[in-house]
This record gives C-alpha cells, structure tokens and sequence, in this order.
C-alpha cells in the first residue's frame, strides 16, 4: 500500500519530470530565439504550457531574463529586454500540476560565446555537487548549505547571485513561507536543520538553484530543481 510520503515524492517527482519536458518543447520548437523580447518569449511559453497541460496557475512569477538581465535575483523586476543574435537568457517557472508544484530552472546559450557556454555547464555542474553535499550531510542547517555553494561560485570562477539558495517546495499551496524571507529558506541567516519534519509532522522537501554571475562580462547562469528526490 501506497504511503502518504511515497505518493508525495511521486507527485512531486512528477510535476518535476512534466516542467522538464516543457522546457525541451521549448527548445524543440524553437521559441528561444533572437529577435522576440523577454515578455513575449514568457508568453508564447505560457501558452505551450497551456497547450500541453492545460497549465493557468504558477506558484510563483514566471522569471524570463536575457543577457544583463541575467545578473538579477529573483525578487527584481528588471526592464523587458530583447533577446539578441549572440546572447545568454534563464527561464525559471514554477508551474503547478495538479495540485503540485514544480520549480524548474534551466540556462540557454544562443551562439558560441565560450564564456557563455561555460557559465551554463557550471550552473548545472555545482547543482550536482550541492546536491551530493546535501545527501551526505544528514543533519546539514539551511545556512550551511548556502556557504556551500557560495563556495562553489568561486570554486568555478564566479559570484553567487542569489540571496537565497533554494526554498521549500510541496502541494499548492506549500507549507507557507515565512515573510521574514529566511527561515524556510536556504538563506545565510536560517539555522533550519534541513531534514526536520513541517508542521504536518511530514518531511520537508527542498528545491536547490544555482544562481551564478559575471558582473564584468554582464552574464549569469541558472539552474534549478529538486534537491531532495532523485
């Protein structure tokens, strides 16, 4: 018989796998491209999501971000900028799927920007490493783990650009998150034992994103998904 937790992960995976093959029809037909700006790329996916799962709630804003663009943190509503011929652009959408949510973030490369190219391979390189961290400290606190891959920014080359490391991540709504912005956050400032149980008495289940930055060359590289389910 089924458990309560084990269809939770099963739902959550799920949604997970369903944001992932959004974002490969995506690239597939060819909505990334130069020309069109950020909003109207952030629309014409809005309606692929639509036309595919009948998509029409998102747990969070929908983050479209292009070249200079990508240097912001999430909480930032920079200016809608066009996508050009040789450029670097995240998605970050957190669609929800029956009920459960997704959280799926992803780094594009049009050209062969070799700087470029190479923020994008770290993004997802360090999202493996942090993961790796996290499953073989079992009693890791939010606030360590954000050392850690602040630590790895500089490890690859770049900065950390994100306030926030990752966040919690469950059925819409989730357990709800604290306005102080920090304790059920990975957040510098929250000492929450990662693995301890929500207020259900359930376990709690983590997204991770990478957010790394090259204040220089105006570029940045995105990578997010679920931290604690394979």
């Amino acid at each position: 018989m089924m458990t309560a937790e084990v269809k939770r992960v099963e739902e959550l995976k799920s949604a997970q796998n369903q944001a992932e093959a959004l974002f490969h029809e995506v690239e597939r037909v060819g909505l990334i491209r130069p020309g069109i700006t950020e909003g109207q790329l952030n629309a014409e996916i809005y309606a692929l999501a639509e036309e595919m799962y009948g998509i029409k709630i998102y747990w969070h804003k929908r983050i479209v971000r292009a070249g200079k663009n990508t240097l912001f943190p999430y909480a930032d509503n920079p200016p809608d900028r066009m996508i050009g011929s040789d450029d670097i652009l995240f998605l970050d959408l957190g669609p929800v799927f029956e009920e459960w949510e997704a959280d799926f973030g992803r780094t594009f490369v049009i050209g062969d920007n070799p700087a470029k190219l190479k923020i994008k391979k770290d993004v997802e390189l360090a999202f493996a490493e942090g993961k790796r961290y996290f499953h073989e400290n079992p009693t890791i606190k939010s606030n360590e783990l954000f050392a850690y891959t602040q630590s790895l920014a500089k490890k690859y080359g770049w900065e950390f650009g994100g306030v926030i490391a990752g966040h919690l991540i469950g059925q819409f709504p989730h357990e709800r998150i604290a306005d102080d912005k920090v304790t059920l956050y990975v957040h510098p400032k929250s000492s929450l034992t990662m693995r301890s149980l929500d207020e259900k008495g359930q376990n709690r289940h983590w997204i991770l994103e990478i957010h790394f930055v090259d204040r220089q060359r105006e570029i940045g590289g995105f990578f997010e998904e679920l931290l604690t389910i394979d």
